[in-house]
C-alpha cells in the first residue's frame, strides 16, 4: 500500500481538498487498493472539525466526495506510516519537518514543486478563492499520482 499525507496548517482548506481530489482521481484510476490518501495541519485549532464550508461547496459542485473527512493534526507517526508528505506551502513544509524531527527528508515536500507553478498553493482561508486551490489541487494531484505511478511500476 503506498501512502499520501496532505499537510497545510489547520487541515480544513487546502489539505482537505488535496486529499478528495487525489481520493477521487485514485478512484477513477482503479487504484483505490494500491494508494492510500490523508490529510492534517500542523496546527490543532481545527481538530475533528469538518473541512471549511468554502471547501466543501466547491467540492461538492465538483461532484468529488467528503465522506468521513475530519481534520486531524500531525503526528510523529506519520513519519513512518506515509511514503509523500505533501505540504501545501514552504511554511508548512518547514513546520512539518520540525515537528516530524526530519529535517532532510525526501518524502516531505511542497505540493506544487511537482508542477511547472513551484509555488506555495495560496490558503483560501485568507484569500477566499476556493477555485484557484481547487484547481491547483487537481494540476498537483495529477502530476503527483504519475509520479507515484513511475516510481512504484504502476504505470
Amino acid at each position: 500500500m503506498i501512502r499520501v499525507l496532505f499537510v497545510c496548517l489547520g487541515n480544513i482548506c487546502r489539505s482537505p481538498m488535496a486529499e478528495a481530489v487525489m481520493r477521487d482521481i485514485v478512484e477513477k484510476q482503479g487504484l483505490t487498493a494500491q494508494i492510500k490518501v490523508d490529510s492534517a495541519g500542523t496546527g490543532s485549532w481545527h481538530i475533528g472539525e469538518m473541512p471549511h464550508s468554502g471547501t466543501l461547496k466547491k467540492l461538492k459542485e465538483m461532484k468529488v466526495s467528503t465522506s468521513g473527512m475530519k481534520a486531524r493534526q500531525l503526528k510523529s507517526s506519520d513519519l513512518d506510516d506515509f511514503d509523500y508528505i505533501v505540504c501545501m506551502d514552504e511554511s508548512n513544509v518547514r513546520n512539518t519537518r520540525q515537528m516530524l524531527q526530519a529535517p532532510g527528508e525526501a518524502k516531505i515536500f511542497r505540493f506544487l514543486d511537482l508542477t511547472p507553478h513551484k509555488k506555495d498553493v495560496p490558503d483560501p482561508w485568507y484569500t477566499g478563492d476556493f477555485e484557484e486551490t481547487y484547481s491547483l489541487c487537481v494540476q498537483g494531484c495529477e502530476v503527483l499520482l504519475n509520479k507515484i505511478q513511475k516510481d512504484h511500476g504502476l504505470v
